[in-house]
């Protein structure tokens, strides 16, 4: 899929809580008489076929509950699981429709790819299609007695809409099913509930958002009423948190259907997507999460006794699983393996809405943030930057290195007038800049002092790295005038020095390491091309270059190896530079010699190319570290490596590359040897 999204996740849903009791007793109790050394799939799903809709229902929120333990899933697969949990969908209770969708819906996100494509393969998506078009012809037929209370075909609404998410972010033929159900009209009478029920018309929202990427099936059948629901979404006056979300999800979705827009409405619709990302990255978490955790704290104190500890217990609990899903490896997106970001919002207890609030926050500003990623990013399924794979690929690829035809990250991107100017009218670069400051100390501590809460820790820091990796591609798109001159470059620069060096210790967590130095060499390589004065001292670039080296993560090292290359270059062309130039000379030796990755020693050779091939100071650098020998017996060593290793591990654009620096390596060569004749 494209470029940016807010990926889905695991997101339990139910527990026995609120169940008819007399259902809760029975299965109880039939569960203390058994032990099941297979463990509970088969007894929970003979219970599926229960007269009694309470013991079903029962059933599927225990079968939910059971296969969030990942070791679980196999055991329901080998007894046909989706075959009999399919048809719960569609059953005369409306309570075992919704259980039954939750439990398809852990299902669907514990059990990754694999899991998804057999559901689609089982014909899941013909119930879940039909129990969808159900639940819309009931919306406004449903009576709902109380004014508080909640519409139950909505309900079920949403956790039928979340099981099609997760089925159509993991699985092409669940897409397709999708495109050619005309679902897409569904999902959007679900988003135009808002106004009613915010939790279906944000799972909508998520799952148009994700429907749409690079979707040329479904754009071609897009029609003026999808277009205008969302733009009613991005341009309605509600304030709050969840509108926020909500509306950075619609931005999104009109973002990626930007070809199927009327072409009148193109310029003022990309106003509207530009200006509900600018507002949502004008929010300060750092204000805002410590008055929203007070606000809890007051109506907890107001709160009977009872009423504060249950609340608690279930906050805990769910913090708990936050911070066990943190973890989760990568999951797939129709076929493309990608990072997860796991969000965490409807997992949370109905008494916790200044937490849910706080977590819509960062969800929402995370979510602008990709979608600018987006915005400043090309066309090709080949960029996009929160693939894994894709991710390292590009990285590898030096700007000076490339074949014909092979374009990455660091090369120049198209960016439409039109598009550029809408992010600096809106400041995006100032606010994208902004929000990649470490998140606020009071912030951090008033999570740290509740359990439920410390998980949005991590998600606080991940905002943080895709601000970085935005600075990265916003600098890599747009012009150095645009983005305000030298002196706004050497100011975004020593913000970034501050970020890796300002504590006494380098950040080595791998999220953050690999997104600020992706910024910082796009950065670098800028304030390069335009001859402004590097901001770093030899001091911390041999820093920068040893965490690097103990970085598992390869796109790290391969920019800090690009960054030693561009700052040795420039330091080339200045007079009494000798003594750092073979400082980083040296560096970059060893890591060409030792790295066990070959673009990583590529890239050292590329830069060693790069720092040494011309001035006085670089000559002399050259012969005191032994340049020219040191190169000559790497030349086989690298050529070895690159047949035996070559075309197993890498792509084909990698190899392109990695046969330019051997060429260009063969021609350094011969050019030292000239110039120790002189």
């Amino acid at each position: 899929m494209g470029k940016s999204k807010t990926t889905k996740f695991k997101r339990p849903q139910f527990n026995a809580v609120g169940l008819p009791m007399n259902a809760v007793k029975e299965a109880d109790a039939e569960e203390e008489d058994h032990d099941d050394e297979d463990g509970p799939a088969a007894e929970l799903l003979e219970k599926l076929q229960s007269p009694s809709a309470d013991v079903r229902e029962f059933a599927c929120a225990s079968i939910s509950r059971v296969v969030q333990q990942s070791q679980t899933i196999p055991g329901f697969l080998q007894r046909d699981a989706v075959r009999r949990l399919g048809p719960m969908l569609l059953d005369s209770s409306l309570p075992v429709r919704e259980t039954a969708a939750g439990a398809l819906r852990n299902l669907s996100a514990c059990g990754g790819q694999e899991v998804c494509e057999d559901m689609a393969k089982h014909d899941v998506m013909t119930p879940l299609t039909a129990l969808l078009r159900e639940c819309c012809a009931g919306f406004e037929s449903a009576v709902v007695s109380m004014k508080d209370q909640k519409n139950a075909v909505e309900d079920v609404a949403n956790e039928a809409v979340n099981l099609l998410w997760n089925l159509c972010e993991s699985s092409s033929q669940a897409l397709s099913v999708f495109n050619k159900s005309g679902l897409v009209d569904v999902v959007v009478q679900c988003l135009e509930r808002h106004p009613h029920n915010m939790e279906l018309a944000t799972s909508a929202a998520h799952c148009l958002h994700t429907v749409t990427e690079d979707n040329p099936e479904l754009l071609c059948s897009m029609n003026t009423a999808v277009l205008g629901a969302l733009e009613n979404v991005l341009l309605s006056s509600e304030t709050g948190t969840a509108h926020t979300l909500l509306k950075t999800l619609s931005a999104g979705t009109l973002w990626n259907l930007k070809s199927s827009l009327p072409t009148a409405r193109q310029a003022q619709t990309l106003n509207g997507v530009v200006a509900a990302l600018s507002q949502c990255l004008d929010l300060d978490a750092g204000t805002l999460i410590p008055e929203l955790r007070q606000a809890e704290e007051v109506r907890l104190r107001n709160a009977p006794a009872a009423t504060d500890t249950e609340d608690q217990a279930a906050g805990e609990l769910a913090a708990e699983e936050m911070d066990d899903e943190e973890e989760a490896p990568k999951r797939r997106r129709n076929g493309t393996a990608r990072k997860v970001d796991n969000d965490f919002s409807d997992l949370l207890p109905r008494g916790k809405e200044e937490l849910r609030e706080a977590t819509a926050l960062l969800t929402a500003q995370q979510t602008s943030l990709e979608i600018i990623v987006n915005m400043c990013c090309s066309d090709d399924p080949s960029d996009d930057e929160w693939e894994e794979e894709s991710s390292s690929d590009e990285s590898d690829m030096g700007p000076d290195g490339l074949c014909d035809g092979v374009s990455n990250l660091m090369s120049p991107l198209c960016l439409s007038a039109e598009v550029q100017g809408a992010l600096i009218n809106h400041n995006i670069p100032e606010k994208v800049l902004k929000k990649t400051e470490f998140p606020r100390k009071e912030a951090v501590d008033v999570c740290h002092q509740s359990p439920s809460w410390k998980g949005l820790i991590k998600k606080m820091q991940r905002v943080q790295s895709r601000a970085l990796t935005c600075l990265h591609s916003i600098l890599s798109a747009m012009d150095a005038e645009c983005l305000g001159g030298a002196a706004a470059l050497q100011g975004a620069a020593q913000h970034l020095s501050t970020l890796v060096f300002g504590a006494a210790e380098m950040p080595k967590e791998e999220e953050f390491l690999e997104a600020v130095i992706s910024a910082m060499r796009s950065l670098l390589q800028t304030i390069a091309s335009k001859n402004i004065s590097q901001c770093m001292t030899p001091q911390q670039l041999m820093s920068l270059s040893e965490a690097a080296t103990r970085c598992d993560v390869v796109s790290v090292r391969v920019n800090a190896v690009a960054i030693l290359g561009i700052t040795g270059s420039t330091l080339a062309k200045e007079k009494g530079t000798a003594e750092t130039l073979q400082m980083i000379g040296n560096a970059l030796l060893q890591v060409a010699t030792r790295d066990t990755d070959l673009v990583v020693n590529g890239e050292a050779l590329d830069a060693l190319v790069d720092v040494f091939a011309d001035g006085e100071e670089a000559e002399t650098a050259a012969k005191n570290i032994h340049l020219l020998p040191a190169l000559k017996a790497l030349q086989p060593v690298f050529k070895a490596k690159m047949r035996k290793d070559g075309r197993g591990k890498y792509c084909p654009q990698q190899l392109c590359v990695l046969d330019n620096i051997k060429v260009n390596l063969r021609r350094f060569i011969g050019y030292l040897e000239k110039v120790v004749k002189k």
